[in-house]
C-alpha cells in the first residue's frame, strides 16, 4: 500500500475539477476530466458524485459537467466587502467604456477575477467569468498587480516582474493585448488597499476607438471609487 501525504488527495482532486471547470469554455465530459486529473475515469466519477451530492457542479443533458448554481452562493461570500464595493464602480465603468469590466485580485501565483460587470447597451461583450484565472505573468491586470507585488514577495513566489511594470509605475496602468485570450485587449490600473491582496480595475474587449491613456483615466476613477468604499 502507497502511504498517503500529509494532504487529502481526493479533496485536492475535488478542488482541481472546481477550478478546471471554472476555466472551461464548453462542459467538459467525465472522461476528459479524468485526463485532466490523470486518473481512471471510475475515480473521477466518484469525485464528481460527492460534488454533484453537494449541490457544487452538475451535468448537462449531453453529459457535459458544469458548476451549479450553489458555487455562485459560495463565492457570494468570498471577500464580501470588496465585491460589494467594487460592483457600483465597476457597473459605472462598464457603461462608460461599453467593456466588460472586472476585478481580479493576486491569489498565491495566479490573478483570479473576484467580480464583473458586462456593459448593458453594449451590441456585443466579451465574457469575463468570477473565479477565472491566468496566471500572474499574463495579461493587462498581472502587469499592473506586479507592480504592487513587494520584493520579499516576488522571492517567496521565485519569480521576477515584467519590464513592463515600469512603465505601470510610469504611468499608472498596464495594457496586453493576445495574451491572456487571443484577439482580446486589456487595459488595467492596479488597486492597492488595506487588508486586502493586491488588485487591478480593469477591461477586456475586441476593440476599441478610446485610446488605453482615456480607458485608464476611467479605470482610475473606478479604483479611487472602490478605494473610497471601503
Amino acid at each position: 500500500m502507497s502511504q498517503e501525504s500529509p494532504h487529502s488527495q481526493t479533496l485536492s482532486r475535488g478542488l482541481r475539477v472546481l477550478e478546471l471547470l471554472s476555466e472551461a469554455v464548453t462542459p467538459p465530459s467525465i472522461a476528459e476530466l479524468a485526463a485532466s486529473l490523470g486518473v481512471h475515469r471510475s475515480i473521477a466519477y466518484r469525485i464528481l458524485r460527492t460534488l454533484e451530492d453537494h449541490g457544487l457542479v452538475s451535468r448537462d443533458s449531453g453529459g457535459g459537467v458544469q458548476l451549479a448554481p450553489r458555487m455562485a452562493a459560495l463565492a457570494r461570500g468570498v471577500s464580501r466587502d470588496l465585491q460589494a464595493a467594487a460592483l457600483p464602480a465597476l457597473t459605472a465603468a462598464a457603461n462608460d467604456l461599453g467593456m466588460t469590466a472586472f476585478l481580479a485580485v493576486l491569489d498565491r501565483n495566479d490573478v483570479v477575477t473576484l467580480v464583473s460587470v458586462e456593459p448593458t447597451h453594449a451590441h456585443a461583450a466579451v465574457a469575463q467569468r468570477p473565479g477565472s484565472r491566468h496566471l500572474l505573468s499574463q495579461g493587462a491586470p498581472g502587469i499592473a498587480i506586479q507592480s504592487l507585488v513587494s520584493s520579499a514577495q516576488w522571492r517567496a513566489m521565485g519569480e521576477s516582474p515584467r519590464a513592463e511594470v515600469e512603465d505601470v509605475v510610469a504611468s499608472g496602468f498596464a495594457t496586453s493585448h493576445d495574451e491572456v485570450i487571443r484577439g482580446l485587449s486589456s487595459v488595467a490600473v492596479p488597486l492597492a488597499l488595506a487588508g486586502q491582496p493586491p488588485a487591478a480595475v480593469a477591461v477586456v474587449y475586441v476593440a476599441s476607438a478610446q485610446a488605453p491613456a482615456e480607458i485608464a483615466r476611467r479605470l482610475a476613477e473606478a479604483a479611487r471609487t472602490i478605494a473610497t468604499e471601503l
